[in-house]
């Protein structure tokens, strides 16, 4: 009886190991599988069961959650969403998340490991945490100065600090709502198929993820690439320029909006934008060094985020001599988002240093406490530090005295270019205007705002100076509001 009894005890034990075993393996290492099954909505109903963290600018929260008492119990909700959608994205309970939603999602919805005490402990066992914040290193002050300034248009703003890379506005029109597409009924459903037939692409974000031929704007980095080569030494000197220039082997003939560009100086080039002078210079430079210094700009650069990737601005390396006179004024194939030629302004304002933008300063539990916080970012040299204050001084002067006086700003030194770019077939459409620039407060040591504006319903009529009329008003509006609003604690 005892032999029975001992033999029925081990096989329990058996039974009871096997049980513990599959559990593992089931609350293990099946786990993922099971979690991320499409027809397991326990992780859904615990995504939305509690509040997500928020998005912060100037300590400011811009985002927040409203408790619907529904089954899937918290909807995102936005304060002044069109203004920030470029930066926040949005968060939908039926269409996922876009932008800084995505990007930092684990850290707001309360899964990200880090936000627990015990990170190994909480990566094994899933647990959820009350959303942590993302606090942005946006100026609302500039963001709402680039806004209003685009009001009615369509186009981009994005302004950055020189010295460390810091996004101060980010800012794409038109924009939508993104508290329409935050809960998951009828009108959701709705709204996202309005936004997707608008034929202005509103979810678009123009600021970095749409590209444009930058025109007059890159012959900052044709002026950087010809100095860094020597081949212009002196800003007063003659450039042997024709005007019209005729394209190299071609018949094609190249002018000018303005006159008396022939033969001007570097320094009379830049401020009055003479096409056949920088076309040509492109030329000399050749397209080797011309293709380093746009690399060097941030240009051909495909794996840039902020932390949400940006488009890939383009410099074409496979030219011939009339096409790579062309890109050097910013047409053919040479194309940029306006994070891109904020990055070139930057570049200039900071003794020829190019910074990594980034948009997200620190992010933080629910208590406040600091998960993680953002490094210095790498600095490449776009161009030697004695070509950048030559350039500054090019750019003074198209503020003080050339196409681009409409950005000046009284008790500040300001540099800044404008251009305005063909497109369309045959040139037809309406041009984009153009203005890029940096700002220093006579009280500062270093330029404080690099800011870079395409307008794309310009006016066709105003020619090469409708980047100082339609843009440059507006990077005046947005330099104003940095230089006048110091970064708020917490920001």
């Amino acid at each position: 009886m005892t032999r029975h009894i001992r033999h029925a005890a081990f096989f329990c034990a058996l039974l009871l190991v096997a049980l513990l075993v599959n559990a593992t393996r089931i609350q293990v290492f099946e786990a993922p599988s099971y979690g991320d099954n499409i027809a397991n909505r326990r992780t859904t109903i615990a995504r939305y069961g509690q509040p997500r963290g928020d998005i912060l600018v100037d300590g400011e929260a811009v985002t927040g959650s409203h408790d619907t008492g529904e089954h899937l119990r918290y909807e995102r909700t936005y304060t002044n969403g069109p203004m920030f959608a470029p930066v926040t994205g949005f968060a939908s309970q039926e269409y996922g998340t876009t932008l800084l939603e995505h990007s930092e999602d684990g850290v707001l919805a309360g899964t990200d490991p880090l936000l627990s005490p015990f990170a190994l402990m909480n990566g094994v066992a899933r647990d959820r945490y009350p959303g942590g914040d993302v606090v942005t290193t946006l100026r609302k002050a500039a963001q709402e100065a680039a806004y209003e300034g685009l009001a009615g248009r369509k186009g981009a703003v994005a302004a950055i600090e020189p010295s460390t890379g810091r996004i101060l506005a980010l800012v794409s029109a038109p924009s939508y709502d993104p508290s329409a597409l935050s809960g998951n009924g009828a009108s959701v459903t709705r709204s996202w198929a309005s936004l997707n037939r608008d034929g202005d692409r509103p979810m678009l974000n123009r600021a970095v993820r749409k590209t444009y031929p930058p025109g007059s704007t890159f012959k900052v980095v044709t002026a950087a690439a010809a100095l860094d080569a020597g081949v212009v030494e002196d800003l007063d000197e003659p450039t042997d320029s024709p005007d019209p220039y005729r394209l190299p082997g071609t018949r094609t003939s190249l002018t000018n909006e303005s006159e008396g560009c022939e033969d001007v100086p570097l320094r009379k080039a830049f401020e009055w934008s003479c096409n056949t002078v920088f076309a040509r210079l492109g030329v000399e430079v050749g397209v080797k060094q011309m293709a380093t210094t746009a690399g060097a700009f941030g240009f051909n650069d495909a794996k840039l985020k902020i932390p949400y990737s940006v488009a890939e601005s383009t410099f074409d390396t496979t030219v011939d001599r009339s096409q790579l006179a062309l890109s050097s004024i910013g047409q053919y194939n040479t194309r940029a988002t306006p994070l891109q030629m904020a990055m070139v302004a930057a570049a200039v304002a900071n003794g020829g240093q190019v910074r990594s933008p980034y948009l997200v300063e620190r992010t933080t539990r629910a208590s406040g406490a600091t998960v993680s916080t953002a490094g210095s970012g790498p600095i490449r040299q776009a161009m030697r530090p004695s070509t950048a204050r030559l350039l500054k001084e090019l750019m003074v002067d198209v503020v003080r005295e050339g196409t681009g006086t409409g950005a000046w700003i009284p008790g500040a030194t300001v540099g800044g270019k404008t251009g305005t770019a063909q497109h369309g077939l045959g040139n037809s459409g309406t041009p984009y205007a153009w203005f890029v620039s940096w700002a220093k407060g006579d009280r500062d040591l270093e330029p404080k705002v690099a800011v870079a504006v395409v307008v794309e319903d310009a006016d066709a009529d105003r020619g090469e100076i409708s980047g100082g009329g339609d843009a440059a008003p507006i990077a005046r509006a947005v330099m104003e509001a940095v230089l006048k609003s110091p970064a708020k604690e917490g920001s």
